[in-house]
């Protein structure tokens, strides 16, 4: 089971008019697992950035002017995200701009139905609460820190250990698979994983005292399941 956890930025806020992607950020799961592969692109717009977009994102226009057009990573990042499912914060947003960038290439646009809302999930789970994405780090632990800005390949790999726990835990399918958490290293290269620890099973054999006190108990139990062959 693959899942592609993605988010994009945008110059603003409006799809259907002249706003553009400026970066796209996106992480693969296998069978809910992290595999530290991982796709992230800037991307020229041809516009200006607008004051809001920039605010939270830390992009302008003079940052992204020699980055490839849309078109230019389109064929990468189709090859990349092939069939998956996508996993999306907010998800009708960043599809609005992912189809629109589609339609002025005259591709067929990605389907709706394509994307799993994980702002959806969260709310369905915690109605009432704040269910941003930092929201949900802080709920699950999760360590985000070094997100002073948005951006779309810190925020997908954030999102993708918040997924993990919105649909109930990093390996819900209870598999023996070694599991991966990503690198909060500061100097760890973008899209860092590393390999979590699996502890030996521990023993805890009963003391004589605590046999005997066990034995007695079996014999005042009528057809006691521990004396049966």
């Amino acid at each position: 089971m693959r899942h592609i956890v993605l988010d994009t930025e945008t110059t603003g806020f409006n799809a259907e008019t002249d706003d553009r992607l400026v970066e796209i950020g996106a992480v693969e799961l296998i069978n809910y697992v992290p595999t530290g592969n991982i796709f992230h692109k800037y991307i020229n717009p041809q516009r200006e950035v607008s004051e809001g977009a920039a605010a939270v994102h830390g992009l302008t226009l003079e940052k992204l002017k020699n980055e490839p057009l849309f078109a230019e990573i389109y064929d990468e990042f189709m090859e990349f995200i092939a069939d998956s499912t996508l996993v999306i914060h907010n998800a009708e947003f960043d599809m609005r701009f992912l189809r629109a960038e589609a339609k002025r290439m005259g591709m067929p646009p990605l389907p709706m139905d394509r994307a799993i809302d994980t702002l959806a999930i969260a709310r369905k789970k915690f109605p009432g609460a704040p269910n941003s994405l930092d929201a949900l780090c802080k709920r699950f632990n999760v360590d985000n820190s070094t997100r002073t800005y948005h951006g779309a390949l810190l925020d997908s790999l954030l999102l993708a250990e918040v997924y993990l726990e919105l649909v109930g835990g990093a390996q819900p399918g209870l598999t023996l698979e070694k599991k991966q958490q990503l690198s909060h290293d500061k100097n760890a290269p973008a899209g860092t994983f590393i390999e979590m620890k699996n502890w030996p099973a521990r023993e805890f054999p009963l003391s004589d005292d605590e046999q005997a006190a066990h034995d007695e108990m079996v014999k005042g139990i009528k057809e006691a399941l521990w004396t049966k062959q």
